[in-house]
């Protein structure tokens, strides 16, 4: 008996067998459990299953804060005025006196401690017209500045020194313009003065006035009888 091919017999042989399709369900969920799995340990921290945090996120630690940049205030720049030069002496300098009258550049002298040296000169006048040190030079105290007058000198009248004490008269010789001279010494009363009082003399002229003790009178032998 020949077998006859039919359709039918081709669709029934090729259909596979019910075992056939059950191994091959199992195999697939088995596959799906095992890819699911590969899939959720990736996406979860297994370190920290509570968390769930990933791995990159457990990596980057706690952050630092950073400070935000500061941009330095403009600063203004402060006109400054360069200091005058040191001066010697506490800041003593000479007086203007250029064009003053010379007794009274003399009394400014004074009033600063600084000596002072008159030299009259042939015009007219008595104004000064040079100092030496200049105007505004630092000097220290007693220093004798040159005082030049523009005029000749003046005349002046000599008091009267008899009796006083020897560095009164030379103080009172000094205010009008004379200058002492000791040929005695300068201790004690004055006893004698060159030229006399009330004498004509000019501005930087000398006076002799002789200083010391007065003798004093001794008493006579008293007469034995």
């Amino acid at each position: 008996m020949d077998d006859e091919y039919t359709e039918q017999d081709s669709v029934e042989r090729d259909r596979p067998g019910r075992g056939t399709l059950l191994l091959g369900g199992t195999l697939a969920t088995v596959l799906l459990a095992a890819v699911g799995g590969t899939v959720g340990w990736v996406l979860a921290d297994p370190g920290d299953p509570e968390t769930g945090a990933t791995p990159a996120a457990a990596a980057s630690g706690p952050s630092t804060p950073v400070d935000a940049p500061t941009t330095a205030r403009p600063t203004t720049a402060r006109a400054t005025t360069p200091p005058p030069p040191a001066a010697t002496g506490g800041g003593l300098t000479v007086p203007r006196l250029v064009g003053l009258d010379f007794e009274k550049a003399r009394d400014a002298l004074h009033d600063r401690k600084l000596g002072w040296r008159l030299v009259f000169g042939t015009g007219s006048g008595r104004t000064v017209t040079r100092t030496v040190p200049a105007q505004d030079t630092s000097v220290k105290p007693g220093t004798t500045v040159r005082v030049e007058v523009s005029g000749p000198a003046p005349e002046v009248e000599v008091p009267d020194l008899i009796g006083e004490d020897c560095d009164d008269a030379a103080d009172e010789l000094g205010e009008v313009g004379l200058f002492p001279r000791y040929p005695t010494g300068n201790r004690g009363e004055v006893t004698a003065q060159v030229p006399a009082a009330d004498a004509t003399a000019h501005w930087n002229d000398q006076v002799a006035i002789s200083c010391g003790d007065r003798p004093t009178p001794t008493a006579g032998a008293t007469p034995t009888g």
